[in-house]
């Protein structure tokens, strides 16, 4: 059958493949649909993400999405409780539409998807309530989100995967040691096969700026260019994107080699000054490798042994004065690996924090 205007309304903490279809399934069967996407301040998923990711997901024009906040308690045996409810979602209808608009059929994959029709004066539509074509929900999600990972889109993904990141002086190894640890949890298999790792933007950016400068003059020599504050801020953007995009696509690791906090310091070093670090560059675990245990090679970009062991001093300062959560790592390459395998299975090992949900009243 064929309904002019659909409504799904849901949590969406966070999205996931069953929302999608249930959402998919209304636009297929309705002229317009409004997602109502209804979220409780005590949840640690900001509603604006959702409804990007939500956005993202379903950019077809007869979609439309309407946020609001929904603190009212859960008591499906409450008549009034309902109606506090159901008061929250029209707002929410109006919001968007400007007038409250009619509802032809709501679509549900909950048991009180009915009750929630009738309410509306509309038809009830039920989609996969046994969770037989895709087995999840968002308590699954929350509760093991790696194990879910297949049933998210690769916004949320992003938003939840855990990036780990490898900083330290030139030439002390923290390439090598990304490189191996994403391909150790990647030989894990299964959906740690995906595992990714970020190399360096600030060095790609250094030749290009090199190979501009000798379009000028071909002798040009690296270390007698110039820097500006512009171009770290620059590098920072475009690092930043390369992760985000690395993180799309990976698995619940994505490793980094280096990141804005380093770059940072790459800043002072050169022109002086800390800049802070922007707030969505924060990571879960940074792993600082040591100067000692590795020989310096001049590979033709680097400044060279004078600023090595000073450097590294910064950053194991930097790294306590800010609090970040971080591990040294030091020895040959086998060992430096083993550490930081440990630290991330750690990391790993204690999961993902929500906020807890307001949940149904017990009766």
């Amino acid at each position: 059958m064929r309904y002019a205007h659909g409504l799904v309304i849901g949590k969406f903490y966070p999205p996931h493949a069953g929302h999608h279809h249930l959402i998919d399934t209304a636009a297929q069967a309705c002229e317009r649909v409004t997602v109502v996407v209804a979220a409780a301040t005590v949840e640690s998923v900001p509603l604006a993400d959702r409804t990007a990711w939500l956005r993202e997901a379903h950019p077809q024009a007869r979609v439309h999405f309407a946020p609001v906040v929904d603190d009212v308690e859960i008591d499906y045996g409450s008549d009034e409780v309902w109606a506090r409810h159901v008061e929250v979602f029209r707002h929410g209808l109006r919001q968007y539409w400007g007038r409250e608009p009619e509802i032809d059929a709501v679509f549900s994959s909950e048991a009180y998807g009915e009750e929630l029709a009738r309410r509306f004066g509309a038809a009830a539509v039920a989609v996969d309530p046994g969770r037989e074509r895709l087995p999840v929900s968002g308590t699954a999600v929350r509760d093991d989100p790696a194990g879910n990972w297949g049933f998210l889109s690769p916004a949320v993904r992003a938003a939840l995967v855990r990036r780990v990141v490898v900083v330290g002086a030139e030439s002390s190894g923290t390439t090598t040691l990304a490189r191996d640890l994403a391909a150790a949890f990647a030989a894990r298999g299964g959906v740690w096969a995906d595992t990714r790792w970020v190399p360096e933007y600030g060095r790609t950016y250094c030749e290009e700026k090199l190979a501009a400068a000798r379009q000028q003059d071909p002798s040009a020599r690296l270390e007698a260019l110039e820097w500006a504050s512009a171009e770290f801020t620059l590098i920072t953007d475009r690092q930043l994107a390369w992760e985000d995009a690395a993180a799309r696509v990976s698995s619940p690791l994505l490793v980094c080699d280096t990141d804005a906090f380093a770059t940072a310091l790459w800043h002072e070093r050169y022109l002086g000054g800390v800049p802070p670090v922007p707030p969505r560059a924060r990571h879960d675990l940074w792993i600082l490798t040591d100067v000692r245990d590795v020989p310096f090679e001049q590979d033709g970009w680097r400044d060279g042994e004078r600023i090595r062991h000073a450097m590294h001093d910064r950053f194991a300062a930097e790294l306590t004065a800010r609090n970040l959560p971080h591990l040294l790592v030091q020895g040959p390459p086998a060992d430096r690996l083993a550490r930081a395998v440990r630290a991330v299975d750690e990391l790993l090992a204690r999961g993902w924090t929500f906020g807890t949900p307001l949940t149904a009243t017990a009766r």
